[in-house]
Order: structure tokens, then C-alpha cells, then sequence
């Protein structure tokens, strides 16, 4: 048996440095990580919320990231 996960859409977040982190729809929700992160931060119900939880993530006083779908 396999632990597989198979990402529906993806959408990378770029930051004036460049990417800061992305979104996964997943069957069950968004979710979102930062590029250093090992594991997803958390499991949102729509891509606006995810957007915003990626936001919030990043330091203090960042501007909104541009999301790019891949």
C-alpha cells in the first residue's frame, strides 16, 4: 500500500525576493507552506483563506504576495 497525495492545483507565491511560498488544493482543503517548510502549515476550506494564512505567515509588514497558479 502506498501513502500517496495527489495535488489537484498548485498556486507558488512570489514576494519581492521571489518565491516565498505555495497553496495545494488537495481533495480535502488548501494548504499551505512556506518554501523552508517540511510539512504544510494547515488545511483551509477555500483559496482566499489559504491566501491569507500564507500572508499572515510571513514576516511581519511583507506586502501581499502575487500568486501564480502552476
Amino acid at each position: 500500500m502506498s501513502d500517496s497525495t495527489t495535488v489537484e492545483q498548485r498556486w507558488v507565491a512570489f514576494g519581492a525576493a521571489g518565491a516565498v511560498g505555495s497553496i495545494h488544493r488537495m481533495g480535502d482543503g488548501f494548504h499551505v507552506k512556506l518554501i523552508d517548510d517540511a510539512e504544510y502549515r494547515g488545511s483551509y476550506p477555500s483559496l482566499e483563506v489559504a491566501k491569507s494564512a500564507l500572508h499572515a505567515a510571513l514576516t511581519p509588514g511583507s506586502d501581499w504576495p502575487e500568486f501564480r497558479e502552476h
